[in-house]
């Protein structure tokens, strides 16, 4: 699946892109099952882009499309992708955190800097994300760039970009006064970023919507961290600090067999936000 040069390459700068990983076929069919569950997810939000909060003006993100829309289940759990995120990471056995869409309309503004482990009660830190752009991503729509080699830097700290703008990449410690690596996108390619990795993306200066699909995975065996950090990834379950997380908001996603789907959990009884 990948190659020693992507594993080293992710290894070494914490973000990698894996050219042509999903075929037309697969990525019009993706795009159009995550559309309808956006739409589907978003109808009630009738407010324009102005009138929502500075972090909803960067994308509309909707989280865990994979237990309501079998289409976006296949997508989610895709074994190649699966497969690929595992071995950049080293793992045998990865569990799904949650997966996201991310769609970034006309006029949306840029992605403040952040990494994203931070935002997640994990003990341990073998995480990734998988990022798929269905009509690619370039400097104009909104690609991501990533500060390389930043998941080694052992930033700990919390950027908040709810309320605020995150990391100062200029003059903040968080990066060493390295630039973010601009990393346009191709349809069917999947980048794929360490959860340490501090990351931002440009605003879509342009009048279609950035449409953008992620996973993010962690290693099967991590546990719940020591914290009053709460999360539906581990609280719907009620995963207690100390304890495996694993359960069936969290199922397995490699290594399975293609078209070996799991089951989503009861729904929610409460609602949470990530972070």
């Amino acid at each position: 699946m990948t190659t020693e040069a992507q594993r080293k390459e992710f290894d070494e700068r914490g973000f990698v892109v894996i050219r042509g990983l999903l075929r037309p076929d697969e990525l019009a069919r993706f795009g159009t099952a995550v559309d309808r569950g956006v739409a589907a997810r978003t109808a009630h939000d009738t407010r324009s882009l102005a009138e929502r909060s500075q972090y909803e003006q960067s994308f509309r993100q909707v989280i865990n499309l994979w237990e309501d829309f079998p289409e976006v289940r296949a997508l989610t759990f895709h074994p190649r992708i699966a497969q690929a995120a595992a071995e950049l990471l080293g793992q045998p056995r990865l569990r799904l955190w949650h997966d996201q869409a991310l769609y970034k309309d006309a006029g949306g503004r840029a992605t403040d800097p952040h990494h994203d482990q931070p935002y997640w009660p994990l003990a341990e830190t073998n995480t990734i994300t998988a990022w798929i752009a269905f009509d690619g991503a370039d400097h104009a729509t909104g690609c991501m760039g990533y500060v390389p080699g930043s998941h080694r830097f052992g930033v700990k700290t919390f950027a908040n970009i709810f309320t605020a703008n995150g990391f100062d990449l200029e003059h903040g410690p968080e990066a060493r006064g390295i630039a973010p690596e601009y990393t346009p996108v191709a349809p069917g390619d999947v980048a794929f970023h360490h959860g340490l990795t501090i990351h931002v993306a440009l605003p879509n200066t342009t009048e279609r919507t950035r449409r953008v699909h992620t996973m993010i995975y962690f290693a099967d065996g991590s546990t719940r961290k020591h914290s009053k950090q709460r999360h539906p990834s581990v609280d719907r379950a009620n995963i207690q600090p100390g304890e495996l997380v694993a359960s069936a908001v969290t199922p397995l996603a490699w290594p399975r067999a293609e078209g070996d789907l799991p089951e989503p959990p009861p729904p929610p009884k409460r609602s949470f936000s990530e972070g």
